[in-house]
Formats: C-alpha cells, structure tokens, sequence
C-alpha cells in the first residue's frame, strides 16, 4: 500500500469516533506495524491534521474536524456491509482487501445510530480455508486484467485430464463455485472451466487481443442463450 493512501486510511478510521481509537486495532486494520502508526500519526500531526491523543491511550480526530456523513439508510448500508463480507469470504485477497478498506472509508462518516446498524447484520459469509484463500481467483483475475494466454492442466468431471491454452475473459460466482469464462483454443469456441478443477496453469508468456468474435460480450450472449 503506497503511504499516501496508508495516511488517507488513517484520517477516515479515526473520523466520527467519539472514543479514542488504540495504535493496536488502527495497525491491524491498516496492516501495518505499531512503530507505523506512530511515525504516521507524528507526521499529521506536524502537517496540521487535528488528531490528539498519545500513545498508550489512542487517537481521535477533534469534533471540529469532522465531515458530514454520506446519505445511506438503514437497508443500503446493509447491503453494502453483507456485500463486503460476501467479497472477503469469495473474492481472493485481492478484492477482500479492497472491501475491507472501503467499508472502512464507510463507516468512518456515518452517524453512530447507521454505523451501530452495520455492525449488527446478521448475514455472515465466513471466511474459512477454501480455494478462494488459496491465492487461485486471484491469479487468475490477474491473467484476465492483463490478457495473459493461460495453459492449464484441467480435469473433467469424471476426472479425465486434458491440456488447455485458453484466453481468460471472466470470472463468475454461483453461489458454490465459481468458473472461469474463456475462449479454448483446443476446441475454438467458448468453454467455461471450474478452476477447482484446475490441477495447475502457468502464464503461456502470450498476451491476446480481445476481438469481437472471441471477446466478453460475444461469450456472455452465448452462455445467456442470446
């Protein structure tokens, strides 16, 4: 994380709390360590941000240097709170990440009453050892940004392997698994692969060109029966 968004973080975790927030929790949810935290606040503190507190006891922003909150009610905030943790419990690291520091950025600016309302949701998705902590989504949402030629050591339902060069278009979740929408170069035609079923796959080294007759829109039409 580079350290102006860690600073940014910072100021919206310690926005409209009205008890002092410990240097402990603001390291974890930040990532970082005790020594960063200080060191960082030290420096707001010196560039004018009106956070007080020491450490030991913790930090707040004064009341004075608070900012609105945002015009969420009680069933949006929800949703978005279940949103998250459905993207930190099935998304990889990577989007869990994001999820975790927007709610974040979230509940920093709403009135106590919403953000109380937040944390008393009782739709969970919990976040125990599965594919999706295994790094796998990750990487393979990596190869489709890039356009990276995978080739993967797949098997079929009845286990049979096959080798497989695809161009990797999406990722779609349905609720127990998720797959992978691509163009197979095996069988010339949209395939779409379950990456639990995915023994192995490397980067071929080739980037590919989306065109419209093997692109996204053209694979969605076909899996949609359009």
């Amino acid at each position: 994380m580079r350290r102006a968004d860690r600073l940014f973080l910072l100021i919206h975790a310690l926005r409209g709390r009205r008890a002092a927030v410990p240097a402990h929790r603001l390291a974890e949810t930040l990532g970082v360590s005790l020594r960063t935290v200080y060191r960082d606040i030290a420096d707001l503190q010196v560039s004018g941000v009106p956070i007080e507190g020491e450490a030991g006891v913790g930090y707040m922003l004064r009341k004075d240097a608070d900012i609105p909150p945002l015009m969420f009610n009680a069933d949006e905030l929800e949703a978005l709170v279940v949103g998250t943790r459905f993207v930190r419990a099935f998304g990889g690291t990577r989007l869990g990440n994001g999820a975790k520091t927007a709610l974040l950025k979230i509940e920093a600016v709403l009135p106590p009453e919403l953000r109380a309302r937040s944390e008393r949701s009782r739709i969970f998705a919990p976040e125990v050892a599965r594919m999706e902590s295994s790094g796998m989504i990750d990487r393979l949402h990596a190869a489709i940004d890039a356009r990276h030629v995978l080739r993967l050591d797949y098997r079929d339902q009845d286990g049979q392997s096959s080798a497989r060069d695809i161009e990797p278009l999406c990722l779609a979740f349905w609720g127990g698994s998720w797959t992978i929408g691509a163009w197979c170069r095996l069988r010339a035609d949209f395939r779409s692969f379950r990456p639990d079923r995915i023994a192995s796959f490397d980067e071929t080294g080739e980037v590919f060109d989306e065109v419209p007759a093997r692109g996204l829109e053209a694979y969605l039409r076909k899996v949609s029966g359009a």
